[in-house]
């Protein structure tokens, strides 16, 4: 059975929906790159926040990043305190929370900071680094393409090792060795070790997964334009026809 031609209000509703689709397509990556920056910077605005004692918002973005990342205050960066993080042995010290305590880690969590230490990002230093990368590999990568030259998605055996590998390592040493695995000497990865490696991981996935997105929106948009060009082969014949 032949289906019904879409008239009306729904022949409206699919032109204005193509439309939307079709602006997008040519719009997605600077879409992509903004959502993502704002991503990355609603965590710097929750210390920010607390310093300027509005509690309430920043609260709400620790609240919103919550599920997303552990926050552990061992692991996150400080602003506006006497150092820009604090290792799980000098936290202890100054708050009394034992890091490696699997119960006393949710205070280790839910401390966001003070006065003299300064008040933590809404997320943890690997987070920081991993959707840094793709903001800033997504400004990369819309320059590159700006040029006309097109970028072929990494391949699969790079991006295990320089991707996954490094943050693998990392994370699931650190994680092995303490309760309730304690499968070996006790390790704690360093700011440094985890910047790395979550920068390494944003920017491999940027380049695995950007050019895909590229390939798909460019044939939606040729596949859109071809029907827009179909539809206006029609229309100049009903004209024609009436005249």
């Amino acid at each position: 059975m032949t289906p019904k031609p879409v008239t009306g209000r729904q022949r409206e509703f699919v032109i204005w929906l193509d439309k939307q689709i079709y602006a997008f397509s040519k719009h997605w990556l600077a879409v992509f790159n903004v959502v993502v920056l704002i991503y990355v910077g609603l965590p710097f605005l929750a210390p920010v926040l607390m310093k300027a004692k509005l509690t309430a918002p920043a609260n709400l973005i620790y609240t919103a990043y919550s599920p997303l990342c552990h926050q552990f205050a061992f692991r996150s960066w400080f602003l506006f305190g006497s150092k820009a993080y604090y290792e799980a042995s000098e936290f202890q010290q100054l708050t009394g929370i034992d890091s490696y305590d699997l119960v006393q880690r949710w205070a280790a969590k839910a401390f966001v900071g003070n006065e003299a230490m300064g008040f933590k990002v809404a997320y943890c230093e690997r987070d920081v680094a991993i959707y840094g990368a793709i903001v800033i590999a997504g400004l990369i990568f819309a320059a590159v393409r700006g040029t006309g030259y097109g970028i072929k998605p990494v391949h699969w055996l790079i991006y295990g090792i320089v991707g996954l590998g490094p943050i693998g390592i990392d994370g699931f040493s650190q994680l092995l060795s303490q309760p309730p695995f304690n499968l070996w000497t006790l390790r704690e990865s360093t700011p440094l070790l985890r910047t790395l490696t979550g920068f390494l991981f944003g920017a491999m996935n940027v380049w695995l997964a950007y050019p895909y997105v590229e390939e798909s929106f460019a044939e939606i948009k040729l596949e859109l334009e071809t029907k827009v060009s179909k539809i206006g082969e029609l229309a100049e014949r009903q004209l024609a026809a009436d005249d």
